[in-house]
């Protein structure tokens, strides 16, 4: 295994013959001894980065980063990503400072597949750009907004946030032309669901860490807001999987890395998989159709619906770069979906506000 802190030998002969080297190819140097570091140490089963499929359009190599670490970086840095921290994760706008956002969410799950990744020897660069794309495309108010625009557009594709991820990182970012990621990091943001199969073991890591994020993280929001408490927890799933958030993320995580340590796949022994989606179940029976919880979601789908029709019949109001998308060839209702998609709560709760309660009229 080459030592990471190797000094390349043309930068030692030019340091004892005061050679005055050429910049760029230093700097060129310093990805391409990233890229050898990692067939030298990760597992055969990682993804490397100088074997990535590439990108829809070619451009020139980054001088210090892989094609991945590029990824992440655009994802990190695009607006869609900003808009998460004022996006629902399962409680509609919460009040309150600790409630996750689809912005922590997100970050928890980048954290919990980094680990894993790094455990398993699979390439961390392309888990963690996978973990922070993956739910770009949500809509405000969470599952409730995604299941209002789907039913709205039902019968011009439907909608769903997965999906809508792909279609920001392609075509809604950078005005029109997109952010050109590579294959393996939109393949894992398209298939982190559970019905789905990612192409690479970095993809599968990141689909079973957005459950066991969002599961464990929902639990502790839940207990917060008074929905349940610890003890509602049923023993049997408690006892093997832990009685506390730590305990769970701890027992989860473990699971995997040991059931998938040299293996071409991800994996979880049968008893704590069962376990976790049954944990799964008790939180939608509990939680996400809980009417305490839940019971704003029919003004959610209301406000939607109110918002789509008022844009499909006004569409020039729509902001200029979704008028770009029309113009290039989108279907209006296509795109009337990727304003809404795109909002946060706080955006649309205002814009229906201006667009549909009339304002009070006075004399000045």
């Amino acid at each position: 295994m080459s030592n990471l802190f190797t000094v390349p030998k043309y930068i030692c002969r030019s340091i004892e013959t005061g050679w005055n080297m050429d910049k760029e190819k230093v700097w060129y140097n310093l990805r391409e001894r990233q890229e050898e570091r990692e067939h030298s140490f990760l597992s055969k089963y990682a993804a490397f980065a100088d074997q990535s499929l590439g990108r829809d359009r070619e451009e020139p190599k980054c001088d210090i980063r892989t094609d991945f670490q590029r990824d992440r970086d655009r994802i990190l840095h695009c607006k869609a990503f900003r808009r998460l921290k004022q996006k629902t994760q399962v409680f509609l706008a919460p009040e309150g400072d600790h409630y996750r956002t689809r912005l922590t969410h997100t970050l928890e799950v980048a954290q919990n597949a980094r680990t894993i990744a790094r455990a398993l020897y699979l390439n961390e660069d392309l888990t963690e750009a996978i973990a922070l794309g993956h739910d770009l495309g949500h809509t405000p108010f969470g599952h409730a907004g995604e299941r209002a625009l789907n039913h709205i557009t039902e019968d011009h594709g439907g909608f769903s946030h997965n999906q809508q991820s792909v279609r920001v990182v392609e075509r809604l970012e950078k005005d029109g032309k997109g952010l050109n990621l590579t294959k393996e990091v939109r393949d894992g943001i398209l298939n982190h669901q559970t019905k789905s199969t990612p192409m690479t073991l970095e993809g599968k890591v990141v689909r079973l860490s957005d459950k066991i994020a969002y599961i464990n993280s929902d639990i502790d929001d839940a207990i917060r807001a008074g929905i349940i408490r610890e003890e509602d927890i049923p023993e049997d799933l408690t006892q093997i999987l832990g009685n506390s958030t730590n305990l769970r993320l701890n027992t989860l995580v473990h699971d995997i890395v040991r059931n998938s340590e040299g293996k071409a796949d991800i994996c979880m022994s049968a008893p704590v998989e069962r376990a976790m989606f049954s944990l799964r179940s008790f939180l939608f029976d509990s939680v996400y159709t809980n009417p305490l919880a839940k019971g704003e979601e029919r003004k959610v789908s209301n406000m939607i619906n109110q918002l789509y029709e008022y844009y499909i019949h006004n569409i020039e109001e729509m902001p200029s770069e979704f008028l770009d998308l029309i113009h290039s060839g989108e279907t209006g209702q296509r795109v009337v979906c990727d304003f809404i998609a795109c909002m946060t709560d706080r955006y649309a709760v205002n814009l229906y506000k201006e667009i549909m309660i009339p304002k009070s009229w006075g004399l000045k």
